[in-house]
């Protein structure tokens, strides 16, 4: 499933995105916020979290102004790899190195086409394992 969650500043981002997965007939779960009011994006994020880990298939797309905050927040969680991402090869990278379960994106940075083309390659590319999963188990603080 995929959650999805935003702050004021994210919102309208991901209210196009939720669009573009309606119309690829994907659901999602939407933890908000719900409009441009002023929020703050901890609380969105942990909305998000809770929801990510009922689930080991679960990924996240949490937005913000800057992508920052959400990252921060989100990697607040060991069981959380979030990973702010600018681009498609950040996005790959961070699916196919570091199996991240949640993927940040920067709304004053992305329109609308670009972000989806994060989004398409975050949600496609998988983990490659291997010398990577052994780096995972060392963050978290697995032998």
């Amino acid at each position: 499933m995929i959650i999805m969650a935003s702050d004021h500043r994210g919102y309208e981002l991901k209210e196009q995105l939720k669009t573009f997965f309606n119309e690829e007939n994907i659901i999602t779960i939407d933890v908000g916020s719900y409009s441009k009011e002023p929020v703050d994006y901890p609380d969105f994020a942990k909305l998000g979290i809770d929801r990510v880990l009922e689930n080991k298939n679960n990924v996240g797309i949490f937005i913000c102004g800057s992508g920052i905050g959400m990252s921060m927040a989100s990697n607040r969680n060991p069981k959380i790899r979030a990973a702010l991402c600018l681009n498609t090869e950040m996005a790959m990278l961070a699916r196919k190195d570091n199996d991240a379960n949640v993927l940040c994106l920067p709304a004053r940075f992305l329109k609308r086409r670009k972000a989806i083309n994060i989004v398409k390659v975050f949600l496609t590319t998988p983990f490659e394992g291997g010398r990577h999963a052994r780096r995972l188990k060392k963050i978290s603080g697995e032998k």
